[in-house]
């Protein structure tokens, strides 16, 4: 039987390492890099000094979170391999070049670029690559900077959980112990809805209530049709493969739509777009094949250690258990290796020009560093606090909101996401926190989860440190005002979903 001391000032100690990071990232513009071995060091330090841990302890906690930590960096590091290996082939540039000449009218060339177009790259890449991509196209549109960049930056928004190859669902996945068959659905569910409120609040900032007019009824099937594709695809258990499949799934019908309104007129050039798509075909043939008929033989080899019980002078305890189980060839940054490794040289065969390997893998060493450092400590930072019972701690303060936490849990994840730029690592510190307080408060585990991450995707639209990105490829677009315009309509969203995740369980309750 634990005894955690409750009192106001432990309460705000075991708070102190994620405000710490908040502090660094929010007020001082650190980036999770820097800030993250700062929150980890704080955690260590407080956990010493006032929760009674010990040496034994810490190192148990820095082992779990290398293997939680490397589980989540392999599918990242790949990522990068593979984003880099297409856009050295040029992929991006024809793609970005030819999407735009498909819709004449503004509300669709917003729709189709920032929303559909930007989800699919989102899908395959993330990492702020659909801003940065997507916003110079808006300009060069005619549409203003600002305005370019935070359509770009909450447009895929909805689509960063299952996006970036599911890296974000993987990383709840393994901070909470919880299966990804058994949160496929109410997640799928959760940034379902999210896409129509992201395709509607592009329509409003391009063009008002005018444009959610013509092309509202658009945007409502497509809509529907890619939270549909993510829920089909998460439901299979192909979890890296949701929001690539959803944007795929869109991009197909918008441009088949937009090719059926031109009548012939020959506004793109569809062979040169279509022989983009040749990575994300070899993409999808190799991750089917992983994890569906190969991946017995694939899986066989895993890496994973066994950790001791331990316990603080609180009598805090942390069972026996295993560390996070990672299949060397299984992967799904495995997976991704091997679709880079073939798109490599598909290209070399085709005779790319300027097309070189050590260009490819300089970036993405010079991409990998600052979030390698970044996941690391933030794991080690999250799992710490979790072994000394300060995680715990806060789930029964905050548990002490009773059925209105469903109404909260969102906006937790969305500060997650805005104080460390990243779904991913707001899984990571939230996710425990998040499971620990549904569960004591008997509500639905993996709706709560679900509703977490949801807040994590949107809430990173108004990320500090993502704004910056999407504003670096855009000149005239100030960072401040894309900021407030992006949190706007992010805190929005948030706040419509988490009201109908509080109504959904308050008549659960009932």
């Amino acid at each position: 039987m634990h005894t955690l001391p409750t009192s106001p000032l432990y309460i705000l100690l075991a708070l102190a390492p994620i405000l710490m990071v908040l502090y660094l990232m929010v007020g001082r513009n650190w980036g999770g890099s820097k800030a993250g071995p700062m929150g980890w060091i704080t955690a260590v330090l407080l956990s010493l000094l006032f929760f009674s841990t010990n040496g034994e302890l810490l190192l148990v906690a820095i082992g779990k979170s290398l293997l939680l930590a490397l589980f989540v960096l392999y599918l990242i590091w790949m990522a990068l391999l593979f984003y880099h290996t297409i856009n050295e082939a040029g992929v991006i540039t024809a793609i970005g070049r030819e999407m735009p000449r498909m819709a004449q009218d503004k509300p669709a060339q917003a729709l189709l670029l920032a929303w559909i177009f930007g989800s699919f790259l989102q899908g395959a890449t993330g990492f702020g690559v659909p801003a940065a991509v997507v916003a110079p196209l808006l300009v060069g549109l005619g549409f203003e900077a600002g305005t370019a960049v935070t359509a770009a930056m909450i447009g895929h928004a909805w689509a960063v959980t299952f996006g970036s190859l599911g890296s974000s669902y993987l990383s709840l996945i393994a901070a909470t112990g919880v299966s990804g068959a058994a949160l496929a659905t109410p997640t799928a569910v959760l940034l379902g809805i999210a896409a129509l409120g992201c395709g509607t609040a592009v329509l409003w900032l391009t063009g008002g209530i005018t444009a959610v007019r013509r092309r509202g009824l658009f945007m409502l099937a497509i809509g529907l049709l890619m939270g549909g594709v993510q829920w089909g695809v998460a439901l299979a258990g192909l979890w890296t493969l949701a929001s690539f499949s959803a944007g795929l799934a869109g991009l197909i019908v918008a441009i088949t739509y937009f090719s059926w309104q031109s009548r012939g007129k020959a506004l793109f050039d569809g062979r040169k777009l279509a022989a983009a798509f040749i990575p994300y075909l070899i993409l999808i043939i190799v991750i089917v094949s992983g994890q569906t008929f190969l991946k017995p033989t694939l899986n066989q080899v895993q890496i994973t250690f066994s950790f001791p019980a331990v316990a603080t002078g609180f009598g805090w305890q942390t069972a026996v258990a295993d560390g996070r189980r990672i299949s060397i060839f299984g992967h799904a940054g495995a997976l991704l290796f091997y679709t880079s490794l073939i798109t490599f040289f598909w290209y070399k065969w085709k005779g790319a020009a300027n097309y070189e390997s050590r260009t490819i893998l300089k970036k993405t060493l010079a991409g990998s560093k600052k979030p390698t450092i970044g996941i690391v400590t933030l794991v080690a930072m999250a799992v710490t606090m979790q072994h000394a019972g300060m995680t715990q701690l806060l789930a029964e303060t905050l548990s002490k909101t009773d059925l209105f936490f469903p109404l909260l849990s969102p906006f937790i994840g969305a500060l997650g996401a805005f104080m460390t730029g990243s779904n991913t690592n707001s899984n990571v510190v939230f996710g425990g926190l998040q499971m620990e307080t549904a569960v004591t408060l008997g509500l639905s585990l993996t709706w709560i989860l679900a509703t977490q991450t949801m807040g994590g995707a949107i809430g990173g639209a108004f990320a500090p440190a993502k704004v910056i990105v999407g504003c670096s490829t855009v000149e005239g677009a100030a960072d401040g005002k894309v900021l407030r315009l992006t949190a706007v309509y992010g805190l929005l969203i948030i706040a419509v979903i988490g009201m109908l995740v509080w109504i959904f369980s308050f008549l659960h309750a009932a």
